[in-house]
Formats: C-alpha cells, structure tokens, sequence
C-alpha cells in the first residue's frame, strides 16, 4: 500500500468514479437514435403526420375540372374565331 493513502477514501473514490461513469454511459444512451439512416426517419415521420391526419387527402376530380377546362378554352376559341 502507499504511504499515507486511506483505503476507506480509495474505495468511496472508486464507487464514487464508477456512478460517475454509469451515469455519463446512461446519458450518452438518451441521444441514441432508433433510426440508422434519414431515409428511415423521414419516412417513419410521414406515416405518422398521415396517422394524425396532417396531409389533405389528395384530389380525385382533376380529370373532371381538366376536360371542363379544355371544353371551355375549345368553346371560347371557336366563339373568338366566328
């Protein structure tokens, strides 16, 4: 043993530096990601902003208003030409 070293000191010291080591591996986890690439992450936040209902359902009549639209712009020409 050293000179002058109290054994009761070296033991609170080394239980001391390994809750101090626990506590730092237990904080290094919290910013741990579940997701491995970006790719996974955007994904997994789309489907859930879907769940929550956050992206308008898109829409189904745009060949409804397409052909109404042509139908109009044909019908103004002929009306422009005669």
């Amino acid at each position: 043993m050293i000179a002058g070293m109290n054994p009761a000191r070296t033991e609170t010291s080394n239980t001391d530096l390994m809750s101090l080591e626990a506590a730092a591996t237990s904080a290094r986890s919290g910013f741990a990601c579940m997701f491995s690439t970006s790719d996974e992450y955007e994904s997994a936040l789309i489907t859930e902003r879907r769940a929550q209902g956050r992206y308008a359902q898109p829409r189904r009549n745009w060949p409804v208003a397409t052909f109404v639209g042509l139908t109009l712009l044909v019908a103004g020409s002929v009306i422009w030409l005669f």
